[in-house]
């Protein structure tokens, strides 16, 4: 059992908690992989959900950005369905969810809401109707881009293409409001992030990026985008990978021989297969780690970068995409059963409960209600 307070163990159980992204849907593709089963290995699984009080969950549905086209969209298809018959296996544990309510309805039935992302715009195939089949097969965001730039956005790590978000992008964003599909700018170049700041008539939200300041990184977001995102009613939600968290291991990470190494080391073991790839990536990492080739990282680095974000955002601005099974976390937030180590470690700091509670999940579900909202507003008009 964790060592935490009693008012942190109480306030943990009483809060939802919503973790908006995790990229386990890679290991629902394996027929062996059971998510009702304790695993010894990755982060999520439905008794480690439930030892870290885990109220919803967003599944990523990824497909690299090399891989365009029909074969993008046929591969998305799959990992929906995969979701779809995982979450039906354990009707009594999970329930699929898409909106705030669906999740409160979750909660009252002691059930966990299973949700679903698009990691990557360019799985819709430049077709609005296959962004509106996905949002009708309950995906509730898309990341826009991943690593790779789309034919329709620029990503913050590669090379610009359409100086931000190309016209059918901005087009793209409207029908996402119009259908009530949350836009994510994780993964995003700051130009574009502005473009959909400018465009999207919603709240946007980064849903796995920590903070810029902290660790300077493309993948993180700078001080005035996360005022930006907060002034238009969004969230920021703190992503754990070490990379994100810490400046000393992204530097040390990004050495070329190392990365060189690394990747020599996982085609050896795993050749293409991602869910491989993602467990015995984590494996080299803190074999590095201990050879001292990289630097450790504690979980409290996730308080840091929850405070940062607070106080340039505020606090009704903040939240959490841990990336389990996705990256690399920092030690003593292997999985998902750690998770109320945050709620302690937040009290300990001095927010209230109140806060607390918002960080946990409240200012994701009260983000999602707007979105729905304006999306409402919006019925009856179409791209």
């Amino acid at each position: 059992m964790l060592k935490i307070s009693e008012a942190a163990r109480r306030l943990h159980v009483q809060s939802i908690v919503v973790d908006t992204h995790v990229d386990t849907t890679q290991r629902l593709l394996d027929v062996h992989f059971n998510l009702g089963s304790r695993h010894a290995d990755g982060s999520v699984d439905i008794p480690r959900m439930r030892d870290g009080g885990v109220s919803a969950i967003f599944f990523a549905i990824w497909v690299p950005g090399t891989v365009t086209g029909l074969q993008a969209t046929q591969r998305a298809r799959a990992q929906i369905e995969a979701v779809r018959h995982a979450t039906a296996k354990a009707p009594k544990e999970l329930t699929l969810a898409k909106t705030a309510a669906d999740i409160r309805r979750a909660r009252e039935s002691g059930r966990i809401a299973v949700l679903m992302a698009i990691e990557g715009g360019h799985m819709m195939n430049h077709d609005l109707n296959l962004l509106r089949q996905f949002s009708s097969l309950g995906v509730s965001y898309m990341t826009l881009t991943h690593m790779r730039t789309t034919d329709w956005c620029d990503a913050s790590t590669d090379k610009p293409m359409h100086d931000g978000l190309s016209d059918f992008g901005r087009e793209a964003i409207h029908e996402m409001n119009r259908v009530g599909m949350m836009v994510d700018v994780s993964h995003v170049s700051d130009k574009a992030v502005r473009d959909v700041l400018d465009t999207s008539a919603a709240p946007i939200f980064a849903s796995h990026s920590s903070c810029r300041t902290l660790c300077d990184s493309p993948r993180n977001i700078s001080d005035e985008l996360i005022q930006a995102i907060a002034r238009k009613g969004g969230v920021v939600q703190v992503s754990f990978h070490m990379g994100f968290l810490s400046r000393e291991f992204r530097d040390a990470e990004a050495n070329g021989e190392l990365s060189r190494q690394l990747n020599e080391e996982l085609d050896l073991r795993c050749g293409e297969n991602m869910t491989c790839r993602m467990l015995e990536s984590d494996r080299i990492v803190r074999a590095l780690v201990g050879e001292g080739k990289l630097p450790r990282v504690e979980w409290t680095e996730i308080v840091r970068q929850i405070d940062h974000a607070v106080e340039t955002a505020g606090v009704e601005h903040v939240g959490f995409g841990s990336d389990f099974d996705g990256a690399q976390m920092p030690y003593g937030m292997e999985d998902a059963s750690r998770l109320p180590l945050l709620t302690d470690a937040l009290l300990q700091k001095g927010y209230s409960e109140k806060d607390v509670e918002g960080i946990l999940g409240g200012n994701m579900l009260r983000f999602m209600e707007d979105v729905e909202t304006a999306a409402n507003s919006r019925r009856g008009t179409t791209v």
